[in-house]
């Protein structure tokens, strides 16, 4: 399996992609897409749909994992990030990704193995994970550890909805046209 992990912002996205044999993880690239501050939303936001439609392009990945919103203080901020999100959402759809959304505390605990570590700790355990020669940025070990945790919650959580009967749990598959899970 091959995740995406994305860390949106309206200006700065981290994206992160690793594979995932059994419980071995492997680092394929990461970095942040950094979108120009003094253009209007309108392109800030197509410059975050292209860029993730090429790193998809680029990598081929068959999941992704996408940060949840956080509802902030600043309602204005919420809104924008939560533009970024869709325009991120909107570039896996192109691709008919399927997307599973976590929160920055399921996040840090599946990787650190704390919900309130600080960055600099998210980026030291995804460096040790992944075995990498030093610390990824800020935005690009975020979205690392958004992957990193959704090979680590995923699978777990369809073999216990199997278990208890369930049927697997899924994320959402982003269609032209219409939402299907």
């Amino acid at each position: 399996m091959r995740i995406l992990g994305i860390d949106p912002g309206l200006r700065r996205t981290g994206f992160g992609v690793i594979d995932v044999h059994g419980s071995h993880l492997r680092y394929v690239a990461s970095g942040t897409i950094v979108v120009p501050k003094d253009e209007p939303l309108a392109q800030r936001l197509k410059v975050i749909l292209d860029n993730i439609r090429e790193i998809v392009r680029d990598t081929s990945p068959t999941v992704s994992a996408l940060e949840k919103v956080f509802v902030n203080t600043n309602p204005t901020s919420t809104l924008l990030l939560g533009q970024a999100r869709g325009a991120a959402l909107c570039a896996l759809a192109d691709h008919g990704l399927l997307v599973h959304e976590y929160t920055a505390l399921q996040i840090k605990k599946s990787v650190v193995g704390n919900g309130h570590a600080a960055k600099e700790q998210v980026q030291a355990m995804v460096q040790h994970l992944l075995q990498l020669n030093g610390l990824p940025a800020a935005d690009s070990a975020d979205a690392l550890a958004c992957a990193i945790c959704h090979a680590h919650i995923g699978p777990l959580a369809d073999r216990l909805a199997q278990t208890a009967g369930l049927p697997a749990r899924r994320g959402l598959r982003l269609r032209a046209g219409r939402l299907t899970g």
